[in-house]
């Protein structure tokens, strides 16, 4: 301090090592874009340094970020309508495979059934030996003749014929026991082939090839062929002849 003639005098010069210097005031203008591009870089910086680095996913818009969530969603709501349809297919399946089962049953019940395999001329040969033999030995016998033997023919017949083939044999007979008598007519068959076309447990369908000799006093033989569709019953444990047809 100064001191004058009566009066104090404050020197207020500053001191150069107390004092300090003000700042000077940067421009408003030029202080905005430095804010600015400070607050760009922190916003930019932060992102960066999300936790787990988590990429957006690709795509546009709102689509994009919802893609798992939109298709969970549809999964979600097919499964009940997709299991109603395994239901249904399950019961078509079901029905499908009885109505199967049901018609192979009814077609093998049909083969089991069929004239085939009842047929016992394809399985039994013993059977089918004995009815060819008993058959094919009554019809020999029948149809084979003399003029001094037709009483012990027509007694033949009655043991071996039956039903409608006795009437027609009796029928016929009758005129050829007379003309064996006159014409001294001898008749000789015999059995050629015979084969049994169907044979039951006591019926018999036979196909029968006779050759037949034909004699007369005084005169060449003459020979002939027959054939005869034959129906033969099991009677009393022996074979009968029912039905004769001449083919």
């Amino acid at each position: 301090m100064k001191r004058t003639a009566g009066t104090t005098v404050t020197d207020t010069s500053p001191d150069p090592e107390t004092e300090e210097v003000p700042k000077t005031e940067e421009p408003r203008e030029s202080r905005e874009p430095r804010e600015s591009e400070e607050s760009k870089e922190s916003s930019e910086s932060e992102e960066s340094e999300e936790p787990g680095g988590h990429e957006e996913p690709h795509g546009d818009g709102e689509n994009a970020g919802n893609g798992e969530t939109e298709e969970a969603t549809g999964t979600t709501g097919a499964s009940p309508r997709r299991t109603r349809w395994l239901r249904v297919l399950a019961g078509v399946l079901t029905v499908a495979l009885l109505a199967t089962g049901a018609t192979l049953f009814v077609k093998g019940q049909r083969l089991r059934d069929t004239p085939a395999t009842s047929n016992h001329a394809l399985t039994d040969t013993e059977a089918t030996d004995r009815v060819t033999g008993e058959v094919g030995s009554a019809l020999s016998k029948v149809f084979s003749y003399g003029p001094r033997s037709t009483a012990a023919t027509k007694e033949t017949a009655k043991r071996v014929l039956a039903g409608k083939a006795l009437q027609q044999y009796a029928a016929l007979y009758g005129q050829v026991e007379k003309q064996a008598a006159d014409q001294k007519l001898t008749l000789t068959t015999q059995v050629v082939h015979a084969g049994v076309t169907r044979l039951g447990t006591d019926s018999a369908h036979l196909l029968v090839f006779l050759d037949q000799v034909y004699e007369r006093e005084g005169k060449a033989a003459t020979t002939a062929a027959a054939q005869l569709s034959v129906t033969a019953e099991l009677r009393g444990g022996r074979w009968v002849v029912v039905e004769i047809t001449s083919r």
